[in-house]
């Protein structure tokens, strides 16, 4: 068996602001120790975008500053709220494709490939996976050909039926549905976004996100305008990976129910 840690949407803002009545720098630092006080055993953690709100440097070095004190190896996504040559500059390890887009691969053990996109658009609040994105993922997945995958991304490419968030997911998935057509490999899609826990299928392809370390959105069908928000406690996944199956359990950290002996 193989574990892993999924965390999405830090939106880091510099030292000494606040977001929505919140710091998203002390609700990391809380998850981190928590990761590293419960699953030191991970194979590493992985962040699906909106690393920080607007993409600042003064950010992202807080944001490197928490995540460099994870006992166990972490990979990044990009968001729509990032920048990426911010980003690029605060975390030069970080893995690009020919074209400059923050897209790569990373063994995940169980002879399993995870396959990370970039859906970032500057300046937009939706997603883009244009053209040569999607030709990357198409060669991708050539060359893995029948290898068990799973694919990482910040923006679903499909409606949840929250409309304000339809309206800003991956308006056009086109590139990313053709790469991915006909493929019986994909064993599981990690979103964020939507700062939400959702799990469910979509083209026969079973998928999650969670709860963001930030701020959350409120479950409301109906609303339009503007995107409600909550301050419902944040969470991460705890990915447990075995030969034949894929296990993911929310944790909302912050949780402080009394526990007792049923």
């Amino acid at each position: 068996m193989q574990k892993f840690i999924h965390i999405t949407d830090t939106h880091f803002v510099p030292p000494g602001n606040l977001l929505y009545g919140l710091n998203p720098i002390d609700r990391l630092a809380l998850c981190v120790a928590d990761v590293n006080r419960n699953h030191p055993d991970a194979a590493f953690a992985i962040v699906t975008g909106d690393l920080a709100h607007k993409g600042e440097m003064e950010a992202y070095a807080a944001l490197k500053r928490e995540l460099d004190k994870l006992v166990i190896p972490y990979h990044l996504l990009v968001g729509n709220h990032d920048d990426r040559e911010n980003f690029r500059t605060t975390f030069p390890q970080a893995k690009f494709d020919a074209n400059g887009f923050v897209q790569y691969t990373l063994d995940m053990g169980e002879g399993v490939t995870g396959i990370c996109l970039d859906t970032n658009e500057p300046g937009k609040p939706w997603g883009t996976f244009c053209e040569k994105r999607g030709a990357w993922l198409k060669a991708t997945l050539d060359r893995l050909g029948d290898r068990p995958v799973m694919i990482f991304i910040h923006h679903p490419p499909f409606k949840v039926r929250l409309k304000r968030m339809d309206d800003i997911s991956l308006l056009d998935p086109q590139h990313f549905i053709k790469a991915i057509e006909g493929r019986r490999n994909i064993r599981h899609l990690f979103f964020g976004h939507l700062h939400r826990p959702i799990a469910g299928a979509w083209r026969g392809i079973p998928l999650s996100t969670l709860r963001a370390t930030s701020h959350q959105v409120a479950l409301d069908f109906v609303i339009e305008g503007r995107i409600p928000g909550s301050h419902e406690p944040p969470a991460y996944g705890v990915c447990l990976l075995e030969e034949d199956q894929m296990i993911v359990h929310m944790h909302d950290f912050l949780d402080r129910t009394n526990t007792f002996l049923l």
